[in-house]
């Protein structure tokens, strides 16, 4: 093979080298807000740059983008949710932040640990959905399943996300512990 076919420094390795800096906190920052595991949001991203520097050193005409690479990410990260199905691990807590604007704070962290709380295939529908803000028919694509067979899964998502949810009145103090009841 030609020097001219693997590709060369001149070429899009460079190109990627030079997007490299500005992309590096897009694509992590993207990675973690949507795994909330810092370990694999770092080893995503890694992946992320691999395959793209495979890709420009196969494809001379690819110039990669900040938008580029955080489409690489997204890939990536369904990959990462299709082996999560196959092998499932436990999630670890989600990671404690600051107390800023506390009450936003704990509506973020009951939520993401009610998604670590669901099974891998309805965490990933939820997250490209209402987090990535996809149409249904690029969740399917995504995740390998018919439109019609998406459409069920994230009524089963949401549904189970509702179960797991814990009660908002629990949290609000005595006077909203009635069980079944309203405020």
């Amino acid at each position: 093979m030609s020097g001219e076919q693997q590709g060369s420094p001149d070429g899009g390795a460079s190109a990627l080298l030079a997007v490299y800096d500005d992309a590096l906190p897009a694509v992590y920052g993207y990675l973690l807000r949507r795994c909330a595991d810092q370990r694999v949001a770092e080893d995503l991203t890694s992946e992320t740059f691999l395959a793209a520097m495979d890709t420009v050193r196969r494809d001379r005409a690819a110039r990669p983008t900040t938008p580029w690479l955080i489409g690489v990410a997204r890939h990536k990260l369904a990959d990462h949710w299709r082996r999560m199905q196959r092998t499932p691990d436990p999630v670890e807590e989600v990671p404690e932040r600051g107390d800023d604007e506390w009450d936003a704070h704990l509506d973020r962290m009951v939520a993401h640990h009610t998604l670590a709380t669901l099974s891998p295939t309805h965490r990933a529908v939820l997250t490209l959905r209402y987090v990535d803000d996809l149409p249904v028919g690029d969740c399917a694509a995504l995740l390998e399943r018919t439109v019609g067979a998406t459409e069920a899964l994230l009524t089963r998502a949401k549904r189970a996300f509702r179960a797991a949810y814990p009660d908002t009145d629990t949290r609000s103090g005595p006077t909203g512990s009635r069980r079944g009841g309203h405020a």
